[in-house]
C-alpha cells in the first residue's frame, strides 16, 4: 500500500463543488474522482484534498491524496484514472509521496486566480470562465486596494472559518490585479483562506474600482475588529484554484 499525491484540473461549471455530498445524485468532483478510483480497484473511503472549492469554481492545481495498492507505475495510474473520468475533470500528475502526507494540513500556501472583463453586453463564451463587469472598474484603484491585503490580518469581514469558532486570521503573501489581452486577472496567494473569502475580496475591490467604495475601504475593514461580514460575492465562474505549495 502506498500514498499518492495527485494534481487535478476541472471545469467546475457542472459540479456542485468539490466535496462529496450525502446523496450520490449530487454531482461533485470528489464523488466523481472516487468513483473512477473504485473502478480500478481502490478500496478507500475518502480521498484527502487541499481545499473544497465552491459550486461553479474551477481548478488547475487542486491537490488530493489517497492510499492505493497499485502494482504499476504512477504514469500508468494517471492513465487509468483519466480513462475513467468524464471530460470536465482530469488528473494532471501522479507521484508517490510520504505515507503521512495530507494535502490540506501540509500546505504552505494556496494560490487563486480570478478572471473578469469589462464589457456592457453579454458574451456567453467568455462568461463561462470570467465575470463580466459593468460599469468598468479602474485597474489602478484595484491594484492599490490589493496591496492593503498583504500581511497577516483578521479577515472576519471577508469570510467565515471552515469550522465554527475557528480563527479568521490569515496571512496574504501576494495580491495583485493585472490587465491581460482578454481582461482582468486578480492573483492572490495566502497560507489559507476563509469560506468565500476570495470571492468577497474580489467583489469588494471591484466596487472600489467602480467608485462605489472609497479607496481605503479594504484597510478600514481589516482594522475594524467588529466589522460585519461584507455583502456581495463575485460570481464563482471567474475563480480558479491554480496552485498549492508544499515544502517538498
Amino acid at each position: 500500500m502506498a500514498r499518492y499525491q495527485v494534481i487535478l484540473a476541472y471545469d467546475g461549471t457542472d459540479f456542485n463543488g468539490f466535496q462529496r455530498q450525502a446523496s450520490d445524485e449530487v454531482r461533485t468532483v470528489q464523488g466523481t474522482v472516487e468513483a473512477a478510483l473504485r473502478r480500478i480497484g481502490w478500496q478507500g473511503k475518502s480521498v484527502l484534498a487541499a481545499g473544497r472549492t465552491d459550486t461553479g469554481v474551477h481548478a488547475s492545481g487542486q491537490v488530493i491524496s489517497f492510499d492505493h495498492d497499485w502494482k504499476h507505475s504512477p504514469e500508468d495510474l494517471l492513465a487509468a484514472i483519466n480513462a475513467n473520468l468524464p471530460p470536465d475533470v482530469a488528473v494532471r500528475t501522479v507521484e508517490l509521496t510520504k505515507t503521512n502526507f495530507h494535502p490540506r494540513f501540509d500546505a504552505l500556501a494556496r494560490c487563486y486566480h480570478y478572471r473578469g472583463f469589462c464589457q456592457p453586453v453579454r458574451d456567453p463564451l467568455r462568461e463561462r470562465y470570467a465575470w463580466r463587469i459593468w460599469p468598468a472598474a479602474e485597474l489602478g484603484l484595484m491594484q492599490s486596494a490589493a496591496q492593503q491585503l498583504l500581511g497577516k490580518h483578521d479577515f472576519a469581514a471577508f469570510g467565515t472559518p471552515p469550522q465554527a469558532g475557528g480563527t479568521t486570521i490569515r496571512e496574504i503573501f501576494f495580491a495583485n490585479w493585472r490587465q491581460e489581452v482578454d481582461g482582468l486577472v486578480f492573483e492572490i496567494s495566502a497560507n489559507a483562506f476563509l469560506y468565500h473569502m476570495v470571492r468577497r475580496l474580489v467583489g469588494f475591490q471591484i466596487a472600489i474600482g467602480q467608485g462605489n467604495l472609497e479607496p481605503n475601504a479594504v484597510r478600514r475593514c481589516l482594522e475594524n475588529s467588529k466589522q460585519e461580514l461584507v455583502r456581495g460575492l463575485a460570481p464563482p465562474q471567474g475563480l480558479t484554484l491554480v496552485d498549492v505549495s508544499y515544502e517538498f
